[in-house]
């Protein structure tokens, strides 16, 4: 149980790269960007194909964010440019990525990873060279702890990545182009009659947003040491449950506040399908459908506990009003409104 959880906290926190990337595109620029499960694959198998070539893996997961931001682009110009609808942009976008993403993985559908260097061993191998690397590995050994100080290397570089990534998105939704980007996804019109070009900062929003994406799945690939061509179906509803779990649970604020709710929110996501996959009758088939029950519940709790506080506060109201003035009259019409 308690591997299982550990596992799916290092995978939450590079989940909630993506998440990030969905934030932006959902959230800031409000466009419905289905591009996502095209480019997350994209970015695993533009790092793959160059690791197994011999490249540096940070040289590899760099190059996958240029190919996320490049596919990003290509959808915003899509809309932008050639007038194309958002959703339909999207989809044919991802569509195309599915056929780009099989010639950059030489027409195969996977490439391992099981042999080569990756950012993770990397990490691993730096751990171990630290000094009280022996002293752990000791300390774990005898209180007979399910896991070992290289796992602990892994979240720790899952941990310093999603923050970089956080604050370079804090950071950058704070300058004067993010606040632009922000305020076209708010009122295009408004940011248009201030002369900003937001096809512009659309396509550059949408490019940022497939860029953190494919970082992310570059990293899984690292992650999990093998890249498979269908990796990414449904990445795009992962990004949305994880905005909806974590805006449920935080609630909207500012945007240092909603980036940590999101990134929060991939892991328990996570969390929660590691917890489910361990009952009985569920099998690993059953994730999707697991996945769909999540978001359901994320976008349905949230509204019934807000009715149900809507509700009690019209009683209190009801009462307040029958002891100020004891009319029945005014009581019975104020619960009409219930």
């Amino acid at each position: 149980m308690f591997t299982a959880l550990f596992g799916s906290v290092e995978l939450g926190l590079i989940y909630g790269i993506m998440a990030l990337g969905v934030y932006l595109s959902f959230r800031v620029l409000n466009f419905p960007d289905l591009t996502v499960d095209g480019s997350f694959v994209t970015g695993g198998a533009v790092a793959a194909i160059m690791i197994v070539s011999g490249y540096s893996p940070i040289l590899a997961t760099l190059a996958a964010v240029g190919a996320g931001f490049i596919a990003g682009s290509i959808t915003g110009t899509l809309h932008a440019k050639g007038k194309i609808n958002p959703l339909l942009s999207g989809i044919l976008m991802m569509i195309a990525l599915y056929s780009i993403n099989l010639r950059i993985m030489g027409n195969s559908p996977n490439i391992p990873l099981m042999r080569e260097d990756t950012i993770m061993t990397m990490f691993q191998s730096f751990w171990a060279t630290l000094p009280f690397d022996g002293l752990m590995t000791s300390l774990f050994t005898t209180l007979n702890l399910p896991f070992t100080p290289s796992t602990w290397g892994i979240l720790l570089f899952a941990i310093m990545i999603v923050i970089v990534v956080k604050l370079f998105t804090d950071f950058f939704l704070s300058t004067e182009v993010g606040l632009a980007i922000r305020a076209t996804g708010d009122n295009p019109r408004m940011i248009s009659s201030l002369s900003a070009n937001t096809d512009r900062l659309k396509i550059l929003g949408l490019g940022i947003s497939n860029a953190f994406v494919a970082l992310s799945g570059a990293i899984v690939t690292q992650y999990s040491s093998f890249v498979d061509v269908n990796m990414g179906i449904g990445m795009i509803i992962i990004g949305l449950a994880s905005v909806i779990i974590g805006e449920a649970i935080f609630g909207k604020g500012s945007i240092f506040k909603i980036t940590i709710a999101v990134i929060v929110g991939a892991v328990i996501y996570r969390m929660v399908v590691a917890l489910a996959l361990r009952v009985g009758f569920l099998e690993t088939g059953d994730m999707k459908l697991i996945t769909a029950i999540i978001v359901i519940g994320a976008l349905v709790v949230p509204r019934l506990l807000e009715n149900g506080k809507e509700r009690r506060r019209k009683y209190r109201k009801a009462r307040k009003i029958k002891e100020q003035y004891g009319g029945e009259k005014s009581v019975a019409a104020t619960k009409s409104d219930l």
